[in-house]
This record gives C-alpha cells, sequence and structure tokens, in this order.
C-alpha cells in the first residue's frame, strides 16, 4: 500500500495547489450544524470536522437538472445533439459514507443499458476522502451498515493524526497527484499512529444505537405486510426530503420542452422521488403506490432488500440524511429496531 504524509500547516498550499489545477468542492460551514459541499480556494473555507452535508456529493455525479440534448425538427426528421456539461473538479473531504453511496451509484450507471452521462462525468472527478474519527450524531448509522471505515471509491484518503495527515493513495490518478505536489512518503511510526487512530477508532463506533444488520435481511423477508409501514405512511406528508438527501436514491423524471418556435427543443431529466404520490401513476389513472405507507415500504426495500437480492450489498449508506431532514420525524433506525422487535 502506498501512504504519504502531509503537515497540518502544508493542507492550504495543497488546496491551492489543487484549485490551480481545477475546481475544488469540500464541506463548508453554513450555520449550526448545517454544512454543504461548496466550492473553494483555501484551507480556511473547508470544515473538516463536520456532520454530513445538507445533500451528498451525489449532486456532482447525477445533477439535479441537467439538459440531455437539444433537438431540431427543421430539415423534416429529428436532429439530435447530445449535451454534456462535464469539468474536470475535485471533491475534498468525502467521508466514508458518502464514498459508499457513489461506489453504489457506480453500480446502478454502469448496468446495460449505461448512462454515458454518469460515466463520463465520474471520469472526470477527482475524489479525496477524509476518515470521520468520532461518532457523527444519533442519525447516524454507518457502523451499522459497514460503511464507518474507508472501503475503496476514493483516489485519495486522508486520516488525521494531529499535526498531519496520513493519505491512502488508491489509483494512479491520486499517485500523479502526490508526486506533483511533491509530498513525503509515510514512515513505520506514521503507520503505527495510524493503527492506534484506528484501534479508538472502534472503541467511539462500539456505542452507536441500532439494529444488527445481521438480522436486517430475514426482517424484510417477512415484513411485507408489517403494521409498521401504515404508522409511517400516517405520518409521512409525501415531502421527498428523505430521497432527494439520500446519496443511493437515483429516480429521475424526462422532460421535453418545445422552444416557441415549434420546431426545436431540448431534453431535460431532474431528480424525482419515490414519495411522491405521482411518481407510481400510469396511464388510466392507476397508480401501484397511492398510499402513503406502500411508499414509505418501497423505500425501505429499495435500501435493504431489493439492492441486497441484486448487488449483494445494502443501499443505506448510514449517513442518517433521511432522519434529519423528515419533517414528520421519521427516524430511519428507531423505524428499523421496531421491525426488528416486531419480527421477534
Amino acid at each position: 500500500m502506498n501512504y504519504h504524509i502531509l503537515k497540518k500547516d502544508e493542507l492550504d498550499g495543497f488546496v491551492k495547489k489543487l484549485a490551480k489545477k481545477m475546481k475544488v468542492y469540500a464541506p463548508v460551514a453554513k450555520g449550526h450544524d448545517n454544512f454543504a459541499f461548496e466550492e473553494v480556494a483555501s484551507a480556511g473555507e473547508i470544515a473538516l470536522s463536520y456532520i454530513p452535508t445538507i445533500l451528498p456529493p451525489k449532486k456532482y455525479f447525477m445533477p439535479q437538472r441537467e439538459k440531455l440534448l437539444d433537438f431540431d425538427l427543421t430539415g423534416g426528421k429529428p436532429a439530435d445533439r447530445a449535451v454534456l456539461d462535464a469539468p474536470e473538479l475535485a471533491i475534498f473531504a468525502v467521508h466514508t459514507c458518502d464514498l459508499a453511496g457513489i461506489q453504489c451509484l457506480n453500480m446502478v450507471f454502469s448496468e446495460k443499458p449505461r448512462d454515458y452521462n454518469y460515466i463520463l462525468r465520474k471520469e472526470k472527478i477527482f475524489i479525496i476522502g477524509l476518515e470521520c474519527l468520532k461518532y457523527c450524531d444519533g442519525n447516524a448509522g454507518c457502523a451499522m451498515v459497514g460503511n464507518h471505515n474507508p472501503n475503496g471509491g476514493y483516489d485519495l484518503f486522508f486520516t488525521d493524526l494531529g499535526d498531519r495527515f496520513i493519505i491512502h493513495v488508491n489509483t494512479q490518478k491520486g499517485e500523479e497527484l502526490v508526486e506533483n505536489m511533491g509530498l513525503a512518503k509515510a514512515a513505520a511510526a506514521d503507520m503505527a499512529a495510524l493503527d492506534k487512530v484506528r484501534e479508538g477508532k472502534k472503541q467511539a463506533f462500539a456505542t452507536e444505537p441500532g439494529a444488527d444488520p445481521k438480522k436486517l435481511p430475514e426482517v424484510f423477508a417477512r415484513a411485507m405486510e408489517s403494521k409498521i409501514w401504515h404508522e409511517l405512511g400516517a405520518r409521512c406528508v409525501s415531502c421527498g426530503n428523505c430521497t432527494n438527501v439520500c446519496p443511493t436514491c437515483y429516480c429521475f423524471d424526462m422532460a421535453d420542452t418545445i422552444n416557441l418556435d415549434m420546431k426545436t427543443g431540448f431534453r431535460t431529466r431532474t431528480w424525482d422521488s419515490c414519495q411522491f404520490e405521482t411518481f407510481a401513476a400510469v396511464a388510466g389513472g392507476e397508480n401501484f403506490r397511492e398510499e402513503r405507507a406502500n411508499r414509505q415500504r418501497h423505500r425501505f426495500y429499495r435500501k435493504f432488500k431489493y439492492p441486497l437480492d441484486k448487488f449483494y450489498r445494502s443501499f443505506c449508506t448510514g449517513c442518517g440524511r433521511c432522519t434529519r431532514t423528515c419533517m414528520a420525524k421519521i427516524s430511519l433506525k428507531d423505524t428499523l429496531k421496531a421491525l426488528v422487535a416486531e419480527h421477534k
């Protein structure tokens, strides 16, 4: 494994050098316990200690609103021109829960038919992870789903050792960057310090409350008719907040807009939500998930059942965003614990 060292007082120089190569986005404080990924030009703007941002870095891989193509009907037959806005950029200080979310999206959009807009865009994004060394808050569940430790999905990964960062180089792009930055290689003492930090982290995350993940597959295999879904449906207001902030929700809607000349226009796709009443509506007035209880059940199954069957991994990253942003105060972890208790 390839590890390098960056002293704390050298971080600002690192960020400024990187910003000369490409745009850099990092978590920025937006008030009490609110953070957002925004463009930065120096280390002083970055919040290195933060709970998960309001929106995950998903917004750079899959923009909330994206033009896909322009079309022109003036020639007698449709003429389409694909549009892709994919600038080179770096995302700095990405927590492991969000790295897991990006890995999930990579799997989904790489399936046939492949989403080339997503694939080409992600190739232009340089990812720098940052290890979370303490439990964020009671809403987080990263240890519950095994996402509290780094598990790939980055070019570089920073771990705070106190007076310095130890950096794991995971890709060729990462190797080229650290060489250009002139960073020193980690010594045996640095690796020992990393082991000590990781050992202390085990204790910090061992007390995280939550359901036993080993029990969840069996629980969801029998939870389709649970009364808990009706309880959630009675509280849910169908605002869609939970899916908009989720690192792994990828549903979208497509729309064609005709210009005033009635001959040219463009196609866009926009984030959609399975929690909206219109999401499962089809021609003829039929709605396959008209009840809010059914939509809530679908959301949980899309995290803990269907992706396990297809991709062999949970699509809940444990970030806790859905719970923090829920207008009805629906807690994902409380719901899981209730399902486990009902299963017993």
